[in-house]
């Protein structure tokens, strides 16, 4: 290279526009990749599927050992009783109900509590029935107690002019299924007050967040310390995965399967709230499930107590099409 060369690439000037466009480019497709790795990750692929005999027997067997009377000494079905009722009162789901109730009129209207457990809400409203799967759970009632599965009741289509499920359906091995039976047996332009325990964890069954590291090996070790970048991960899948399951919907016009993740539930020791949750499911894809079937959702943008977060729960209103 001679003189005049090397000095003509010299005064060349830097091209800085063209290098952040670059740079941009570059993170897109990063970003575009990551998106893709974490919707296959994360992406809810399991759908409704019949139960085994076994299946269906340890379901019965360790729900109806949960209410029990409690035992001389506090076992496991104490502490699962002594852990939801210290949930419900912490974040006052008695409260928020009768809101709900007193809102849309129900105070004096039939309602149905599904998987109803302990009889807190069984006064919120006057005409009230309860559903469980557990039939030691009836010693908490004074009033109508049914014992059965969320996903076949023994009720009448139409029955109801309202229901609600308060951290229910993330212990639903189908929980499409109880969807459909809520929606059968409200009434049309009833509504459906929908609380599971969105979002669950894997390691809720082992008590990672509240057991010392002392207590796991070297792969619990890994996983107790992974959690917190489990999290983040799982929250940064969430936007593909609902953009692309909503898309999905718009295009096919039909209603939809819900689409959930299944974990492992620990029926030998209750460790932590949901350490029995069988599922993992996402609020906006039960939003979209209701959706896709001609139902109004009165809380997706805004509820009213105010702007919707992300484990509020779904407050719909059923319109069935004849």
């Amino acid at each position: 290279m001679d003189d005049t060369e090397r000095r003509t690439l010299q005064r060349r000037p830097v091209n800085f526009a063209q290098i952040l466009a670059d740079l941009g480019l570059r993170i897109l497709l990063v970003a575009l990749v990551m998106a893709g790795v974490l919707t296959l990750i994360f992406f809810p692929y399991a759908t409704d599927a019949p139960l085994t005999v076994n299946e269906q027997a340890e379901l019965q067997k360790y729900y109806a050992t949960a209410y029990q009377k409690p035992p001389v000494e506090e076992k496991d079905d104490t502490r699962y009783v002594k852990i939801a009722g210290e949930q419900a009162g912490n974040v006052d789901v008695k409260g928020h109900v009768l809101e709900f109730a007193r809102t849309f009129g129900l105070l004096k209207k039939k309602v149905l509590d599904i998987g109803a457990g302990q009889g807190y809400l069984q006064d919120v409203v006057a005409n009230y029935t309860a559903l469980d799967i557990s039939p030691s759970a009836k010693r908490f009632y004074h009033k109508p107690f049914v014992l059965a599965s969320a996903t076949l009741m023994p009720l009448g289509t139409n029955e109801f002019d309202a229901a609600w499920s308060i951290w229910v359906l993330e212990h639903v091995p189908n929980p499409e299924a109880a969807l459909l039976e809520m929606r059968r047996v409200v009434k049309d332009g009833g509504y459906i007050y929908l609380a599971p325990a969105w979002d669950c964890r894997f390691w809720a069954a082992d008590g990672y967040p509240v057991r010392p590291y002392s207590d796991f090996g070297v792969g619990g070790k890994v996983i107790k310390a992974s959690i917190p970048a489990l999290v983040y991960f799982g929250n940064v899948s969430k936007f593909p995965i609902r953009l692309g399951r909503d898309a999905a919907w718009k295009v096919s016009g039909a209603p939809t399967n819900l689409h959930y993740r299944r974990i492992t539930p620990n029926y030998d020791h209750y460790w932590m709230a949901d350490s029995d949750a069988i599922n993992t499911l996402d609020r906006n894809e039960v939003a979209i499930w209701f959706l896709s079937r001609g139902d109004e959702c009165l809380n997706c943008e805004s509820g009213f107590s105010g702007v919707v977060q992300e484990n509020d729960p779904l407050i719909v209103k059923i319109h069935k099409r004849s």
